[in-house]
């Protein structure tokens, strides 16, 4: 009894530690525009897809990172235009930046559903 009760606590302890592991970037985000965007691992990197909307199912995303500062590539579904793309968690919203020429720059800041 007192192996099965050890294994079930270490389970549990595992468990919570990888749950909290987890990136401040994954999840679910409310879009500047009212969308829903889910944010998850796909490969080494992470990948932002439309949930809801005219572009539901659309990846519209990837980025690398961690600990709250990511970068990669944005692109604005409504243009089909691809940025180089920036992205900082601080708790629960998130400011996303897209940059043509590194020069011309637009943010958004979502927040997390």
């Amino acid at each position: 009894m007192l192996k099965s009760t050890t294994f079930a606590i270490a389970a549990l302890l595992i468990g919570a530690g990888a749950a909290g592991a987890a990136e401040p970037v994954v999840g679910s985000w409310k879009t500047a525009s009212g969308e829903t965007a889910k944010i998850a691992p796909c490969g080494n990197a992470y990948c932002i897809t439309l949930q809801t909307g005219q572009f539901k199912g659309r990846q519209i995303g990837r980025m690398s990172g961690s600990g709250g500062s990511y970068s990669g590539e944005i692109t604005d579904p409504a243009a089909n235009k691809t940025y180089a793309g920036s992205a900082k968690v601080n708790g629960a919203s998130m400011k996303l930046t897209g940059c043509a020429l590194k020069i011309f720059c637009k943010s958004q800041t979502w927040s997390r559903r």
